[in-house]
């Protein structure tokens, strides 16, 4: 049975809002799921205004117990920490995915962006990899950033309904301005229907393209295995 580590920086995603062992279950049935947790580094990245090189060796190691645990592929399921998996690639053996990897790139085929984050520090290293993505494809595209301040807080503490108005409201006002809604933060996956409906625009989420990607690499791998 192939196993899976998913790298955290919150346990929203273990107790609060489990969407990627959801997709994971049913996109990639059969796999082992290991859950590897730093619920502080993402604060430290808050409180420091950026990525440090302590922060990213944090995540380096992270990266290497999902290793010595004996996965197979490592899902890094924090968007605001992406840039550090670069070097935690580097670090290890086995393939890393990034959760937002697929979604940047197709939300890079627009040409007005709207990233709609919950968490400060997620706006740059999304509009960074989408950026990214476009000058690979020759594209300019217009990216416009906004904070939905707060909303995360208000969902750690259980809130979900208030989190999910916040955040409609936000996307209601960004919606005269782009071509397209990119929710920077994976915890915004299940209102993709509602802010679709609400707003008549297209709206990007990362978990299920990036399950579905982490699916091709589990399968590439599996076949790698068995030497096919």
């Amino acid at each position: 049975m192939p196993k899976v580590a998913v790298l955290h920086t919150s346990f929203v995603f273990v107790n609060v809002e489990p969407v990627i062992t959801e997709l994971i279950n049913e996109l990639i049935p059969g796999v082992e799921i290991l859950h590897f947790v730093d619920s502080d580094v993402l604060a430290t990245v808050v409180r420091e205004q950026g990525i440090s090189a302590r922060s990213e060796e944090r995540m380096v190691l992270l990266a290497r117990a999902a290793e010595a645990a004996g996965a197979d592929v490592i899902f890094s399921a924090c968007s605001s920490l992406g840039p550090t998996l670069d070097a935690a690639s580097r670090a290890v053996a086995v393939p890393v995915v990034k959760i937002d990897e697929a979604m940047a790139g197709e939300a890079a085929t627009f040409d007005r962006i709207g990233i709609l984050a919950t968490v400060p520090t997620t706006l740059g290293p999304t509009s960074d990899l989408i950026a990214a993505k476009a000058t690979t494809a020759g594209r300019s595209p217009l990216i416009v950033r906004r904070l939905c301040s707060g909303a995360f807080d208000v969902l750690m503490a259980g809130d979900r309904a208030r989190h999910d108005d916040m955040i409609a409201t936000q996307a209601s006002s960004l919606a005269d301005e782009v071509d397209v809604i990119v929710l920077a933060q994976a915890s915004m996956q299940r209102l993709v229907p509602r802010l679709g409906a609400e707003t008549g625009l297209r709206v990007l989420s990362s978990p299920r393209a990036g399950v579905e990607h982490l699916a091709e690499v589990v399968r590439k791998q599996v076949r790698g295995a068995l030497g096919q």
